[in-house]
């Protein structure tokens, strides 16, 4: 729509707010001057409305009661655009903070609710061409801006281990289907561990790659520097093949600064653990108030397990590890604060494709429904400071504490996310496989 010129007394506010000591002559002048300019504006909207693509007609289904008695689905749907490839046959959920074309979109949230995309993320575009039947978009939390499973619009996540329990976030839905079986893969979202943490409480593998590793066009952001999108699977294989399939530059993403990014993450995925140097950060244990003795001590009986398979241990001292989460809390609320809500999403004047649709509709969703964005809580204190670091995570399930999973987190070098799959997939191996929740 037309954008209105500012008058002479919006003007004399603004010359005010910044002391440019303008008299009325000088305003009247600029007031001429910015009239022309405001003209620039509708014709950039005119010239993107003139090539902006319609969105497909994709068959979709609001999942009822009986069909989603994890509150897991917002929509299903069944979407095959090719009839082979490395994913042919697999069932993958889609979190619902990224952008799948002619679906509904929501985000979690009452800001982003009756949004349909018109085009698909690039994930989203890698994992059909890779043979994949995409079944439906996953729940998340409220603009993913929680570690819990209870703040989503469409009513809470329940844990399939306990349907009485957190199913952990933002990538709530995520992690609760492909535990229980209802989708083979998910993509899921990780800015403060929303990969990791799910997954530890499902009893799924989550991994959180390099930073820029998977381009993240098309998802809605939280800030650029967080910003991750990575797999949610039930084995370590899946999780390096699904992964295989997401990495590389999409040419649309600034947070993709290196030239050459791996795609193959099969090749050594069966090296074992043996000859392998790992660091057990002593700081992520014992943590007052927030570690639980159960699952630390779950935690390292898996490392024992490591150890058995040949590994070499040893514990190390890493402050910074414990004021990692303070540097994660300037960042995401300063800068989740410039992009996410002054921004209406995205960082402007910066490299990369926007979705002019999604930043308008989340600008006037977020001034009609802001009184309905849910309180955050974020259990982080482990996972958030590899999200400021960028260096890849991945999650596997531990062991069972209290009869709820716990996960085993290993971290890498930056791009080393080989190294996290062949230690994840070694202890895979060791154990035997993971557990599926009872009844599931």
């Amino acid at each position: 729509m037309p954008l209105t010129p500012p008058t002479n007394e919006d003007l004399a506010e603004i010359a005010g707010r910044y002391r440019l000591g303008l008299g009325p002559g000088d305003i009247e002048q600029f007031r001429e001057i910015i009239a022309g300019a405001v003209a620039s504006y509708d014709a950039v909207e005119r010239l993107y409305e003139a090539s902006r693509p319609e969105p497909p007609d994709r068959p979709y289904r609001w999942p009822d009661a009986a069909g989603n008695e994890l509150g897991a689905w917002y929509v299903t749907t069944e979407l095959t655009t090719a009839s082979d490839g490395p994913l042919a046959g697999r069932r993958v959920a889609i979190k619902d903070n990224i952008e799948v074309a002619g679906l509904p979109m929501m985000n979690g949230s009452a800001t982003v609710e009756g949004f349909i995309p018109r085009r698909d993320a690039s994930v989203v575009t890698r994992l059909l061409d890779a043979g994949a039947t995409i079944t439906g978009k996953a729940v998340c939390e409220d603009l993913c801006f929680s570690g819990g499973s209870h703040t989503s619009r469409s009513g809470p996540v329940r844990n399939p281990w306990d349907r009485s329990r957190s199913a952990g976030g933002s990538s709530s839905g995520s992690a609760a289907l492909v535990a229980a079986g209802h989708a083979d893969m998910a993509l899921g979202g990780d800015q403060g561990g929303s990969v990791r943490i799910p997954s530890a409480y499902c009893g799924t593998v989550g991994h959180k790659p390099t930073h820029g590793l998977v381009p993240y066009t098309g998802a809605f952001p939280i800030e650029n520097t967080i910003d991750h999108l990575g797999p949610i699977t039930r084995t370590v294989h899946d999780a390096a093949l699904m992964l295989g399939v997401l990495a590389g530059r999409d040419g649309l993403d600034p947070r993709q600064r290196a030239e050459h990014l791996p795609t193959d993450f099969l090749t050594g995925l069966e090296g074992g653990a043996a000859g392998l140097r790992i660091a057990v950060v002593a700081e992520g244990f014992r943590i007052p108030g927030l570690s639980q003795p159960g699952v630390d001590g779950c935690v390292h009986d898996a490392i024992r397990t490591l150890e058995t398979a040949g590994a070499s241990v040893r514990e190390i001292s890493l402050p910074w590890h414990r004021d990692g989460l303070h540097v994660w809390n300037v960042i995401a609320t300063d800068g989740a604060t410039n992009q996410m809500i002054d921004g209406n999403g995205y960082g402007m004047n910066a490299p990369g494709l926007y979705d002019p649709e999604l930043i308008g509709h989340y600008a006037r969703g977020r001034r009609e429904h802001g009184a309905q964005m849910s309180e955050s809580l974020k259990l982080t204190a482990n996972t958030a400071p590899f999200d400021v670091t960028g260096h890849p995570a991945t999650t596997v399930p531990a062991g069972l504490s209290g009869g709820l999973p716990a996960g085993l987190m290993i971290v890498g070098r930056h791009l080393a996310d080989h190294t996290c799959l062949r230690v994840a997939r070694a202890f895979e191996n060791a154990v035997g496989g993971f557990p599926a929740p009872p009844g599931y």
